[in-house]
């Protein structure tokens, strides 16, 4: 939901704004010097409802009017970034998209958080580990990979990921639910380490 610009004349997106009154701005384009005017849409005030994993936090968001929102899409907060994972609007109704002017709140799962996901190592006879795992958002898990966690070293034999098993390939840490795979004898290619909760290493 960020605000950028684009210039009419030849399509760049390196515009500055030369001139601001109120939602009323002058911009030009750094490429070619067109000049042209644009009114913003109107803003309104948004609760959000920001998760870190178990923990919760009631924030705002200033958002246009106008606009529609939708389930996945980004909204910029001051000092965090939020992938809206509900919408409510009145009567507590539940919607995959809306015009923001009709939103009573949002939910949202902050990206600047580490990622959190499950693994699991079975071992013979039933048993099964689980360990829940921090790690960076942008790092990508492949099946077949050796990893360590807890003193068990494993291979990745399936990743789950929203709505899919994967049974080969890879994914980024982002949209990863759930790491499965069997424990064996060897080097891992890295350590995991394990989620202790909000706020604490």
């Amino acid at each position: 939901m960020e605000e950028y610009f684009i210039c009419p004349e030849c399509g760049s997106e390196e515009v500055e704004v030369i001139k601001e009154r109120g939602r009323e701005l002058t911009l030009r384009c750094v490429e070619c010097s067109y000049v042209w005017q644009i009114t913003l849409s109107k803003t309104i005030k948004v609760p959000v409802i920001v998760s870190k994993h178990e923990r919760s936090f009631k924030r705002t968001a200033e958002l246009p009017a106008d606009e529609e929102i939708r389930i996945g899409d980004i909204v910029e907060l001051d000092d965090d970034e939020i992938r809206i994972t509900g919408i409510e609007l009145e009567d507590n109704k539940r919607v995959e998209k809306a015009e923001i002017k009709e939103v009573k709140v949002l939910w949202g799962e902050s990206l600047t958080y580490p990622k959190v996901i499950g693994v699991s190592i079975y071992f013979p006879k039933g048993i099964t580990q689980s360990f829940k795992v921090k790690v960076n958002r942008e790092d990508e898990f492949a099946v077949g990979e050796v990893l360590e966690v807890g003193g068990q070293t494993f291979r990745i034999e399936k990743i789950k990921i929203e709505g899919k098993m994967l049974r080969y390939g890879k994914a980024k840490a982002d949209e990863i639910v759930r790491i499965m795979g069997r424990p064996i004898r060897g080097k891992a290619s890295r350590s995991l380490k394990i989620y202790k909760g909000y706020g604490r290493e």
